[in-house]
């Protein structure tokens, strides 16, 4: 789960940039919109890994289907907000409240996981080891597909990478 929890740390640290962005006036729409693009894509991975991978194997260890069942629900309501935000540009009406409104509930699912879901699973008997490998694999195989930069780019800086800018949602 140490995987999961990275991504939470990354996406939580761009929603944070997202914001510092906005309260500055000199940010270019083209900085806001690679974050926002580099948000997405992250999310759009981390959530496809969860669905396939996570959340099967957590069904079969756990009890608390209703946890479950509202982590997929939230993740169709982030689902909606980065389509409708691959279809905008920065300057759009109600593209910065659509991040930030996309941030929020990412947050809130980001806190139930951590607190909720993961000590459950932790005390299952679950392969930890194998279900961190198999999350693994499957992010790289995810990346590649989408054209995202490696993990092992400077996440500091959304520009960096050669993937970086290809809209992948």
């Amino acid at each position: 789960m140490r995987i999961l929890a990275e991504d939470h740390k990354k996406v939580t640290d761009l929603f944070d940039e997202f914001e510092r962005m906005k309260e500055n006036e000199e940010t270019d729409d083209e900085a806001k919109q690679v974050l926002v693009e580099t948000a997405c894509a992250e999310l759009t991975i981390h959530a496809q890994v969860e669905e396939e991978i996570f959340y099967p194997a957590a069904r079969d260890a756990i009890e608390d289907m209703d946890l479950l069942d509202e982590a997929e629900v939230e993740h169709a309501s982030a689902r909606q907000l980065i389509t409708e935000l691959a279809a905008m540009q920065p300057g759009d009406d109600l593209y910065d409240a659509k991040f930030t409104v996309l941030g929020e509930y990412v947050k809130h699912h980001i806190q139930e996981e951590e607190k909720e879901l993961f000590p459950k699973i932790k005390k299952s008997e679950l392969d930890l080891e194998e279900l961190g490998r198999e999350i693994s694999e499957r992010k790289l195989e995810l990346r590649d597909e989408f054209g995202v930069s490696g993990e092992d780019e400077d996440d500091d800086d959304p520009d960096s990478g050669a993937g970086a800018k290809r809209r992948v949602h």
